[in-house]
């Protein structure tokens, strides 16, 4: 039986590498995002992969009431979702407490803390009624260990860290797995966002580092949703050879 994955912000980065990694390898999938235009062009992408079906849901994670609805009015055939991955998240800005901008630090909690308890909330329920799932939850080494002015992302991060093992002891009783995924650098759209489309400072943030790709870390996803049913990696932390820590880089210059 085909089975199916949810993934939350996969227009790029990590969401899209992973909706990649699973839709050839047979997996239905349903990607949801902001754009919509880039929805439309991943679906035609992972439909070109053979046999499977695509579902694109254009919706906002930030909005509860919206998250709800959404996943309420899936198609019966959609409900049976046998993995989500909650990677929908950004940094935004990089400053001190004293004198960070709150709006993006409201864009940071909405988005990584709240839009992922979300869309659990959601979903998790479909995967108790089968006593059976398994939900990734995409954080950081920055939840790990904190950097200067990482203050707010560095949080939502940690908290992602700690819902991820209570999400574990909440759903044990019904054999849901539950994986933590902490990245390290990656050079993905991350740095331009948090420099709000600034190219330049983008850029130096990977100089002289061969950072991982959104494919590593897919690979990773793949790699422990496919061990057998009894084993669960609860906490994978993966860094480029280079990085030892949010702290610890060696940049070759």
């Amino acid at each position: 039986m085909t089975k199916t994955i949810m993934i939350t912000g996969a227009t790029a980065g990590f969401g899209k590498a992973t909706a990649l990694r699973f839709a050839k390898n047979g997996y239905n999938i349903i990607i949801t995002g902001r754009r919509k235009e880039r929805l439309d062009e991943l679906e035609k992408e992972l439909l070109s992969y053979g046999k499977i079906k695509v579902l694109s849901l254009n919706f906002d994670v930030r909005k509860k009431e919206e998250v709800a609805s959404v996943i309420e009015n899936l198609p019966a055939e959609w409900k049976s979702i046998d993995i989500l991955i909650n990677n929908a998240g950004l940094a935004v800005g990089l400053s001190r407490i004293d004198d960070g901008i709150t709006d993006d630090w409201d864009r940071m909690i909405d988005t990584n803390v709240k839009g992922l308890l979300y869309v659990t909330r959601a979903v998790a329920p479909l995967m108790v009624a089968r006593n059976t799932g398994h939900i990734f939850n995409i954080g950081s080494i920055a939840g790990k260990d904190n950097y200067e002015n990482g203050n707010v992302y560095c949080a939502s991060k940690s908290a992602v860290d700690s819902l991820s093992k209570s999400m574990r002891i909440d759903l044990l009783r019904n054999n849901i797995r539950v994986t933590h995924i902490a990245p390290g650098m990656a050079e993905t759209e991350f740095a331009l966002v948090r420099f709000k489309g600034d190219v330049e400072k983008a850029k130096n943030v990977y100089k002289g580092i061969d950072a991982l790709t959104a494919d590593d870390i897919a690979d990773a996803i793949y790699y422990c949703a496919s061990l057998p049913a009894h084993v669960c990696i609860n906490d994978l932390v993966i860094t480029p050879t280079q990085q030892a820590g949010v702290n610890h880089n060696y940049r070759r210059v």
